[in-house]
């Protein structure tokens, strides 16, 4: 994965339930486990901007529901810091499922998406409505 240049604050635990923004068909994810995550031992993982995770689909269409899917997370609710100072958060936690390679699985994104999510997943910031 590409490093990208926030001062992220991994503000999702494991267990949180996030929104889904895309048209895929879930509504509702739970994040169970951060790839790439390296942390002490017996903590749960964490995750924050840009990250990918794995979830759990808990509301949806029922094709969709119950199955275990990859995701990265487009929006958290915490505040993070940037390079230039400014400091920017969101009114929800949203993630947007993809595929292993990275790709997003629905065709459109509702709202905006993180430009540090741009940086690492070009395919997400293209098919969203804006860049904040």
């Amino acid at each position: 994965m590409k490093a990208i240049n926030a001062s992220i604050v991994r503000s999702l635990n494991h267990g949180s339930i996030c929104f889904c923004a895309d048209n895929s068909g879930a509504k509702e994810v739970k994040i169970i486990a951060v790839y790439k995550y390296h942390g002490r031992k017996k903590t749960q993982p964490r995750g924050g901007i840009a990250d990918l995770v794995n979830v759990v689909v808990k509301k949806g269409k029922p094709e969709i529901r119950k199955k275990v899917e990859r995701a990265v997370v487009i929006r958290v609710r915490k505040e993070y810091r940037r390079p230039d100072g400014t400091r920017i958060k969101f009114e929800d936690n949203a993630v947007v499922i993809v595929d292993e390679k990275g790709l997003p699985k629905g065709s459109e994104v509702k709202g905006v998406v993180a430009k540090e999510v741009g940086e690492r997943f070009p395919k997400i910031a293209g098919i969203s409505s804006g860049v904040v």
